[in-house]
């Protein structure tokens, strides 16, 4: 008899394949073995098993928060600061110890964007903020993510990333490790999905957060599954209580949340009995568990998108007290929620839509003014919320944007796309704090050390949650080694 393999708290178990028998002792449970997943995931058990193969080693994380902030942020302002911007300021590069940056062929080396080049700006700009060093790390950080500056030791900033996409389509290169000329492809959450167990039967392994990423830029693909199949894509939803799972709300025809509920559950029951027939069908099972999944969502979601329960101190400490906060605030807030109630992997977008609103090509110290305290309050809260919970061990929080911005003025007042070197950051799950790990030169606009390509991000996460991605893919679709990315070792406890 075929098997598969149960990941239960770092345990590899073998189960038997479906049968007569154990379908309907599964499926028989019908809605009632939504409490069961919830009851298995309050003790920390997994509930769904992940597939045989997949699970390499002992997981350091249980789940992953990616924050991606749209536009690409200007990295040499937030988390890499360069004080040599304001020693040149106003002078060409030909006028500093660094013109041969802009030797043509250095530039285009490793860029492949449609034939578009990044203009040069030859006119170095000062920078746009203050900053201050923080924690006993010494980490520097911009006054714009101030908040985030005070939990410095409890990150690990990468600062030598680079892309070869110049323009906004890195965004979904972010989010899949494949250029966006690949088109649609597996993204980071769809991966961690199709390899890890569900910890919570009533809500998905991957849901998605925010406004979706531009047309430009891949749009949903940026949270799609690609080949691995659609119920391994984030599920959107959203923080108004009102309408937290508008993919499921019946809307102006008439029917009830409990009208909905008895469809729902009368097509399970239905499905099921077809299931007794056809115990081995795998589309049938997947088909009574999505709509099972639906209906235990009606009832978890509105659950903890609820934060009538938190106190005061904790909904002031994501920003929720305060207007321009709030919105991104009950994002990371509701994601802490999620993580708490077993969800593997969430994904929260801001500031997306067309190019993104951290696209600084012009008045980019306004734009920024406007932009930064919506998330700086927000993203510290969710860290000290993590930690003080004894959380942030296990959950793994990701900081990105596409690429980072030129140390040339672009008009004067901004800054253009800059793909040869940029940051992230990462937090928790096994990951060390209070380090930087690799560098760009003093203008930043090389990766000069240790340089890593995004995929290299992608693969440290994957390693912390217990894969190798070296070793994960599907029989019949290729991957090269570029887009498995290797784990960045020294920034991993």
């Amino acid at each position: 008899m075929s098997t598969h393999k149960q990941v239960d708290a770092g345990i590899v178990r073998h189960a038997p394949a479906t049968s007569r028998r154990t379908f309907l002792g599964d499926a028989g449970m019908g809605f009632a073995g939504l409490a069961l997943g919830a009851i298995l995931a309050e003790d920390g058990q997994t509930a769904q098993p992940a597939p045989a193969g997949v699970i390499h080693r002992p997981a350091k994380a249980k789940s992953v928060i990616w924050l991606f902030l749209a536009g690409g942020v200007s990295h040499m302002e937030s988390f890499d600061i360069k004080p040599a911007l304001n020693q040149y300021a106003g002078k060409t590069f030909a006028e500093t110890p660094f013109a041969d940056f802009l030797d043509k062929e250095r530039i285009e080396k490793n860029l492949m964007g449609q034939g578009m080049t990044i203009p040069a700006h030859k006119e170095l700009m000062p920078l746009q903020t203050g900053y201050r060093r923080y924690g006993e790390c010494g980490l520097e950080v911009g006054d714009w993510f101030s908040h985030i500056g005070e939990c410095a030791d409890d990150l690990a900033v990468v600062r030598s990333l680079w892309t070869v996409h110049p323009n906004h389509g890195m965004q979904l290169t972010w989010h899949t490790g494949h250029h966006v000329r690949d088109g649609a492809q597996p993204t980071i959450g769809s991966w961690a999905s199709y390899g890890l167990g569900s910890l919570n039967q009533q809500l998905p392994k991957f849901i998605v957060m925010g406004n979706s990423i531009g047309g430009c830029c891949g749009g949903e693909f940026g949270h799609g599954a690609s080949y691995l199949g659609p119920h391994h894509a984030g599920v959107k939803l959203s923080t108004d209580l009102s309408d937290p799972l508008p993919f499921v709300t019946p809307h102006g025809n008439g029917t009830t949340a409990e009208e909905q509920a008895a469809e729902l559950n009368l097509i399970g029951k239905l499905n099921r009995a077809v299931g007794v027939d056809y115990p081995e069908d795998p589309d049938l099972r997947a088909r009574i568990r999505s709509y099972e999944l639906a209906a235990g969502m009606q009832t978890a979601v509105p659950r903890i998108m609820n934060f009538s329960g938190e106190t005061a101190h904790t909904q002031s400490l994501y920003g929720l007290d305060e207007e321009h906060s709030r919105p991104f605030g009950r994002q990371c807030l509701a994601a802490r929620r999620l993580v708490e109630n077993g969800v593997r992997f969430v994904q929260l977008y801001h500031g997306a839509g067309s190019a993104g609103t951290w696209d600084g090509h012009s008045d980019m110290k306004r734009k920024y003014d406007i932009e930064a305290p919506k998330v700086d309050k927000p993203i510290a809260g969710l860290l000290r919320d993590l930690k003080q919970r004894g959380l942030l061990d296990t959950t793994l929080v990701v900081f990105g944007t596409e690429f980072g911005r030129t140390p040339g003025a672009q008009g004067g007042t901004g800054r253009d796309h800059h793909p040869q070197g940029f940051m992230c950051w990462l937090a928790g799950g096994g990951i060390r704090g209070g380090i930087t790990h690799g560098a760009t030169d003093e203008l930043g606009f090389y990766a000069v050390e240790d340089p890593h390509y995004v995929t290299d991000i992608h693969a440290t996460v994957l390693h912390q949650l217990g894969m190798d991605p070296r070793h994960l893919g599907v029989p019949g679709r290729k991957r090269i080694d570029a887009h498995r990315g290797k784990p960045i070792t020294e920034i991993i406890a």
